[in-house]
């Protein structure tokens, strides 16, 4: 299956530095700016042709197929490699976009045609994001998986950053229309950049356990099995599991209600997510800078412990600037750690699980954390702010606290 994709040549050149790491980086940012064009595309068009219980239908159309099917794109990215996946995958994104974008020139943006375009969307994510999570390990050597993971949550916070004017002004100048149209013109040049990426083959016994046969459920309940079994991968799972489910929903609609209810409006909201940005921002610089930090599973749950803390800080901050300092806090802490986590996966996993490895991790972070997020809303409207962050930060916390007593993910570190 691999052997015809040629191997990137064996050099020391630090991941920044070689250019197969960057072209996958600089299609992974594409991708990303691409999806959050996508994403503002897609709520105004929506917000634009119903009720805003039919555009919040839309939205959430997408993320139901993305959350059932993901783990089964793990499946799919270890059988038949992850490069040809997420290839294909920026594909069919391409060609739905600018199939979109046609449509809406010649028609009104009906809800049903939007809600089918989320769905078409959100299907086709559940196969990119395991199989582009299992590419940086046959990209580069092992000890510059720190640097690529930092790099990788650098161009993340870019792409947030860049995403919201340029869809903002696709759409003022073309409508949705042109703002996927634009959409599409960026996985397009993912698609080109990625097709130049070259991967180092998989070690024969790797292949052969990638590319068995049997139904689709015997290689999802072996890659499951894989991770209970590991020393290393169970606690540091169950680690990014808490911590996600802890987070995100104080991260995202706590935010709202913390600002309504404190009376800071849009502005005092914005600036805390610039300052939890900022934060996040400066953790992905230093581990791309350094490449490796020592004691790393020790720091990662430290990092998960402390960003708990300053989230709960969040809560109880009597004003903006406070609080944007316990997001900027919060930011540094949990990036970190978050960065560590996605290295220290990489580094242990066998290479023919990755892709369902990263599909379990993808599960929590997109597909079941932000279920939480009607039940923190209730939660605020019922006890208030205070209670309800002490409560998730603690949840939180405790995703730190089972990574410290877990000796072998304490111990556990990057590789040279």
């Amino acid at each position: 299956m691999t052997a015809a994709i040629s191997a990137p040549p064996a050099t020391g050149r630090p991941a920044h530095r070689d250019g197969n790491v960057l072209r996958w980086l600089s299609a992974y940012t594409a991708s990303m700016v691409g999806d959050g064009i996508y994403f503002i595309a897609l709520s105004w068009a929506a917000a634009r042709s119903g009720s805003p219980g039919q555009a919040g239908l839309v939205l959430a159309v997408g993320a139901v197929p993305r959350a059932a099917l993901m783990l089964g794109g793990g499946v799919v990215a270890d059988r038949f490699g992850p490069r040809r996946v997420v290839i294909g995958s920026d594909a069919v994104r391409c060609a739905v976009m600018l199939a979109a974008a046609v449509l809406l020139l010649v028609t009104a943006p009906g809800v049903w045609l939007l809600a089918a375009l989320a769905l078409i969307f959100g299907s086709v994510d559940a196969l990119f994001l395991p199989s582009v999570g299992a590419l940086p390990p046959r990209l580069t050597r092992r000890g510059q998986l720190g640097r690529v993971q930092g790099m990788r949550a650098l161009a993340q916070r870019v792409a947030t950053v860049v995403a919201a004017p340029l869809g903002g002004l696709a759409v003022a100048l073309g409508g949705p229309a042109g703002a996927f149209g634009a959409a599409g013109a960026l996985f397009a040049l993912s698609l080109v950049l990625l097709t130049a990426v070259r991967l180092r083959p998989l070690p024969a016994a790797a292949e052969a356990e990638a590319v068995r046969g049997g139904p689709p459920c015997r290689p999802l309940a072996d890659g499951l099995r894989y991770i209970r079994g590991h020393r290393v991968l169970a606690p540091l799972t169950l680690v990014s599991a808490v911590l996600e489910l802890g987070f995100a929903g104080p991260a995202n609609i706590g935010l709202v209600l913390l600002a309504d209810e404190r009376g800071w409006g849009a502005t005092g909201m914005g600036w805390i997510v610039a300052g939890f940005g900022t934060g996040a921002g400066l953790s992905a610089l230093l581990l791309a800078v350094r490449g490796r930090i020592p004691r790393a599973g020790a720091v990662q749950a430290l990092g998960v412990m402390a960003g708990a803390v300053a989230l709960a800080g969040i809560g109880y901050a009597p004003s903006v600037a406070t609080a944007t300092a316990a997001g900027l806090c919060a930011g540094l802490c949990t990036g970190l750690g978050g960065a560590l986590i996605g290295a220290l996966t990489q580094t242990v996993t066998d290479p023919a699980y990755l892709g369902r490895v990263t599909s379990v991790a993808g599960l929590f972070s997109l597909g079941v954390a932000p279920l939480c997020y009607p039940a923190v809303g209730a939660a605020i409207g019922a006890w208030g702010v205070e209670p309800v962050y002490t409560a998730c930060a603690a949840l939180s916390a405790a995703g730190g606290v089972v990574g410290l007593c877990s000796r072998a993910l304490r111990r556990a570190e990057l590789p040279y």
